[in-house]
Formats: C-alpha cells, sequence, structure tokens
C-alpha cells in the first residue's frame, strides 16, 4: 500500500485492508474498486468525499451502493490513505487524481456522488467533461452537502481558524480527540454521540492533520472560481439530484434549495434528522434519498 496505517482503529484497518493503489506522479492515490455484489444492473459510480475526511465515510453504505453496480472510490491527495505530500493543492489538482484513478481503473461512463469539497471537485470534472478534457461520460449525478454556494456556508470556527493560518505545514496536528469532537459537532444535535474517532484517525494517519492549513485552501479556490465550480453543478446536462442532511451547521438548507431552483428539472430529497455527514448519521435513510438519483 505504502500508506500508513499506524493508529486506525478496528473498523479502519478493514477499510483500509479494503484498498489498492494508483500511482500519481511521486505519490500514490488509495482506491476502492469494489464490484456489484449482485446482479449488475446500473452504470459504475465514482465517488469524491470532501474535507477533511476521507472516502471512510461512505463504509457504512458503499456495500449497499455496490449491490447492483461496481463503485469506484478514491481519498483525494492529502487526504485518508492516499500520500500527504507538504504542498500547495488545488480543486484543479484533485480533479487530476480523480482523472488519473477513472483512467488507471478503465472507467469511461460512470454516474458520480458527491459530498462536501468533493462537490467542488466533481464542479471542476464536469466542467471538464464538457470541454472535452475529461473523456468520462457522466450519466447522472447526486450532490450532497456541500459548499456550492460559499456565501452561504457557516464556516466552523476551526475551519477560520485555519483559514487564518499560513498555507504550510504545521509542526504539529490537533490529533484524533480534536478532530473526532470537532466533526462531531457538525452532525445534527441528535446524532453528535456518534463516535467520529475513525474519521479523525484517517485525517491524521501519515501526519495529515499537520496539512490540514494547506489542504483547508480549498474554501479560498470556491471563493475565486465559484462560477465555474458551480456553473458546472448547476449546468451540465446530465440529470442531477440533490440529497441533504438539512440540520447541517455549515451548509445549510437554503443552499440545497437554492440549487434545486437553479436547475428546474433537479430533484431533491431530505435525510430528515441529518447534519453533514448524513451517510454517516443515518446511513438507512442516507440510501433512501439517494438511490432515487441513482436508479
Amino acid at each position: 500500500m505504502g500508506d500508513d496505517r499506524t493508529g486506525l482503529g478496528a473498523e479502519g484497518s478493514a477499510w483500509a485492508a479494503r484498498s489498492t493503489t494508483v500511482p500519481f506522479g511521486d505519490d500514490t492515490v488509495a482506491v476502492w474498486d469494489l464490484p456489484a455484489t449482485d446482479e449488475e444492473r446500473h452504470e459504475p459510480l465514482l465517488v469524491v468525499h470532501g474535507f477533511p475526511t476521507s472516502s471512510f465515510d461512505f463504509a457504512p453504505v458503499v456495500d449497499r451502493l455496490a449491490r447492483h453496480r461496481r463503485v469506484v472510490l478514491c481519498d483525494l491527495l492529502g487526504f485518508g490513505l492516499s500520500s500527504k505530500p507538504d504542498r500547495h493543492y488545488t480543486m484543479a489538482l484533485q480533479a487530476d487524481v480523480v482523472q488519473a484513478v477513472t483512467a488507471a481503473v478503465g472507467l469511461s461512463r460512470a454516474a458520480l456522488l458527491t459530498h462536501d469539497m468533493g462537490d467542488t471537485v466533481g464542479g471542476e470534472l464536469l466542467a471538464r467533461q464538457v470541454e472535452g478534457t475529461w473523456p468520462v461520460e457522466i450519466t447522472r449525478r447526486v450532490v450532497t452537502n456541500g459548499s456550492i454556494y460559499i456565501e452561504m456556508a457557516h464556516l466552523t470556527d476551526g475551519q477560520n481558524l485555519l483559514l487564518s493560518l499560513p498555507d504550510e505545514k504545521g509542526e504539529q496536528g490537533p490529533g484524533p480527540d480534536t478532530l473526532a469532537a470537532s466533526l462531531a459537532r457538525t452532525l445534527a444535535p441528535q446524532h453528535q454521540g456518534i463516535d467520529m474517532r475513525g474519521h479523525a484517525e484517517m485525517v491524521c494517519a501519515s501526519d495529515g492533520d499537520t496539512i490540514l492549513a494547506r489542504l483547508v485552501r480549498y474554501i479560498e479556490e470556491r471563493r475565486a472560481n465559484e462560477r465555474r465550480f458551480t456553473g458546472a453543478i448547476e449546468t451540465h446536462p446530465s440529470p442531477l439530484h440533490v440529497a441533504w442532511g438539512p440540520e447541517d451547521p455549515i451548509e445549510v438548507a437554503a443552499m440545497a434549495e437554492r440549487l434545486a431552483d437553479a436547475r428546474p428539472d433537479a430533484t431533491l430529497a431530505w435525510v430528515e434528522g441529518a447534519g453533514h455527514y448524513p451517510m454517516v448519521e443515518d446511513p438507512e435513510a442516507f440510501l433512501a434519498a439517494v438511490l432515487p438519483g441513482l436508479e
């Protein structure tokens, strides 16, 4: 693998054991390429995670997503079990990572499921697909809680603190306990007792928590290039389905409603009682909200 699994709990280690790697320059990207477990009825699904976590977010739902289709996930560069180089990170770079993965695993046609920062990466990929520089046909899309309209986002104290720091690696990261508590505060109030330590451990693997001030710069880039990212999300010709945890304290419910209004043929489903990580907070309700947009 080439990753650092030190400090991962049982669930994180089991998730890591299902991964392979794809080379990306001098680095490696962790990839999960899961075949359909039953009759393959649908096109493959490409999943892109958000900040500051990883594809582990989808561990509670991925086997159900893969029941009737191949599912491909990757940890973006700097995240989870992928390499975590000390460098400047951009959405173009992360889109390059996804392009490298889709080329390596032979995806030419797929549905797209994105969350949080993954929505922005997805927007860049959709823009490239329309421009003809990403040769993957996107058949349909599901967008979940992310900063589609950044001016509407209620950034956390932790995000604002990271943005106030220089774009450089820190001497020491916050560690899994602090990160787990911070992640839990983004869940709906009734779900804040969920243990987010496994997600935090993925952040901290290979000292990833020391580069959070570098990874968070996507927020600045989203502000500067929103029309490219959000414009592609709004206008790409593939069908759009929006599935949202309405109790998200960061990406508020009004953001999902605005996106649905901007794309009149879009469909909108709420994961009732869920916050920023609906796939973790209520996996069954998340699947009920997402699957109609994929099937």
